[in-house]
């Protein structure tokens, strides 16, 4: 085995750790312990979800993810800004189908 130096890195350039917020939105299952089970990602900013919510949308994930959405939405979005945010990272996201059928597939999941 050959004898690495400590720094294998070929260049001198410092790495950037910043977090960047991902686009669209994502939905974070929690366990029991915690007092929201339902966090929504919407780029950078947490939405707590309640337990009544995240069962009515259990509910009802056999829905087409316009009509999910439409639900989703309206069950999230407790004011028309949150619900002009949710609407906005979903474009900025690439595609309301992809973004619902992840979120309905974790839904199922649990």
């Amino acid at each position: 085995m050959e004898n690495l130096p400590e720094n294998s890195s070929s260049s001198d350039t410092p790495i950037d750790k910043t977090v960047k917020p991902k686009h669209g939105l994502r939905l974070e299952l929690r366990g029991e312990e915690n007092y929201y089970k339902g966090i929504l990602h919407i780029g950078s900013t947490l939405i707590p979800i309640s337990d009544e919510i995240l069962e009515e949308l259990r509910a009802k994930t056999a829905l087409s993810p316009d009509e999910f959405f439409r639900l989703f939405v309206e069950k999230v979005g407790y004011s028309s800004y949150l619900k002009e945010q949710i609407q906005q990272e979903v474009k900025n996201g690439g595609g309301l189908n992809s973004q619902m059928a992840a979120i309905q597939q974790i839904l199922r999941q649990e």
